[in-house]
């Protein structure tokens, strides 16, 4: 099949691009930088580079594509210290733009990486603009047939723990304890995506990911021991000090203010309302597993 990328080579990018080369696909990677577009080919894909901003782009790159994946970042629209951007209205009007470009290409099948949240707009913080993207996207004509891949959080997302733990000696939140959530490696996510691209496109369908599910207080042991700090402990703090934090240093407010809220959503369990109803087989990736790459990170910085 013709199937065309967007988000270039990331987390997930990388993986699904390989995977889907090697089953004999036609494959065609979106990236914005000029500079991937040899590693794209490298891989056995062709490269669109344009942006996601630009509907014509999208539109020409769609067209005679069997399957389209899309999906969205916050980097994709600019710097999350870059105190003029509204995140979530640059991204929403990308999901306009998909939307747009779907229809104008004639594209009748489209895979969403989408998020876990996206069941609702209100107490998610800043990942609420998966849910406006996901409405978008369920407006298309109902020939076009979508499914919308809601991962749970990013196991990566702990990297940004590693400041932190160097100089504090402690996982830092506005949240902790014993209650188990779910994560997920982009390996899993791919090979979702991957088996979702094979199997048959029927209307509108939601597929959560997840890889493992732990708890705030299993991940510190769990990455303690991996770094040689047995004793690492998940710190709690409220949200106002979490908050006055990350102002501090600089980020954006409606960042700042979204991320205190999403980690807020995960403490009352609000985030997990609709994964609890439609939840997944686990992935293969295990926190012990990633703690390894956690490690060999740690140990670089």
């Amino acid at each position: 099949m013709n199937i065309v990328l967007t988000g270039s080579l990331g987390n997930i990018g990388r993986p699904l691009t390989t995977t889907l080369v090697n089953n004999g696909h036609t494959v065609t990677v979106i990236s914005s930088h000029p500079e991937r577009k040899q590693e794209i080919e490298h891989i056995g894909a062709k490269a669109a580079i344009g942006k996601l901003q630009e509907v014509d782009f999208l539109t020409t790159t769609f067209q005679g594509a069997d399957i389209v994946y899309l999906m969205e970042t916050m980097e994709a629209v600019g710097d999350m210290f870059d105190k003029s951007i509204d995140f979530i209205r640059d991204i929403t009007q990308i999901g306009l733009n998909y939307k747009e470009a779907i229809m104008r290409s004639g594209v009748k099948k489209v895979i969403h990486l989408s998020s876990i949240g996206a069941h609702t707009n209100k107490g998610t913080g800043i990942i609420r603009f998966h849910y406006e993207v996901e409405t978008i996207l369920r407006q298309l004509p109902p020939d076009i047939a979508v499914k919308f891949i809601r991962p749970v959080s990013f196991y990566i997302n702990l990297y940004t723990f590693i400041p932190t733990i160097k100089t504090a000696a402690a996982i830092i939140s506005n949240y902790g304890g014993d209650v188990k959530e779910p994560w997920v490696s982009p390996k899993d996510i791919a090979a979702a995506i991957a088996e979702e691209i094979d199997l048959p496109f029927n209307g509108t369908t939601v597929r959560y990911v997840a890889s493992d599910e732990v708890s705030p207080n299993e991940i510190a042991r769990t990455l303690g021991e991996a770094i040689g700090q047995p004793d690492l402990e998940w710190r709690v703090i409220s949200s106002q000090q979490l908050l006055d934090n990350w102002l501090r240093i600089g980020f954006n407010e409606q960042v700042a203010k979204g991320f205190v809220e999403l980690q807020e959503s995960q403490a009352t369990g609000l985030l997990y309302k609709d994964y609890n109803l439609h939840k997944p087989v686990l992935g293969n990736v295990k926190l012990k597993d990633f703690a390894k790459d956690f490690a060999d990170a740690y140990r670089m910085q």
